[in-house]
């Protein structure tokens, strides 16, 4: 991905959505545990991407640019994603459902 995306919430969406639509992912062990924990699909978790909205984005992290993505499974039911932004392949770093008390609503965090 280049740099401009980074800036570009809308360019670095689309991105998003069109490693996840073409499959080129890697989710990592911590996701995968996530995702089990929380009955989280592939499906699910595809389908969260292609109508997510950028909810944070970390351009600048000492691990390497990655965002948070909230979006909807086929029920509707909320999935938060953290994914890298650098890579040809959209690593998937964790997801789960946002819940209370760190998540009052699927988009808005609790104030520290």
């Amino acid at each position: 991905m280049t740099e401009p995306a980074q800036g570009d919430p809308l360019l670095l969406l689309r991105t998003i959505r069109a490693q996840a639509a073409a499959q080129q992912i890697r989710i990592t062990q911590h996701a995968q545990q996530e995702m089990t924990e929380e009955a989280i699909l592939l499906d699910h978790l595809l389908q969260a991407i292609s109508n997510a909205s950028l909810l944070e984005n970390y351009p600048q992290h000492r691990r390497g640019p990655c965002c948070l993505l909230s979006g909807t499974d086929q029920t509707a039911r909320p999935i938060h994603i953290v994914c890298t932004t650098a890579h040809r392949v959209l690593i998937i770093i964790t997801a789960y459902v946002p819940k209370p008390p760190k998540w009052p609503s699927p988009t808005q965090r609790s104030q520290p």
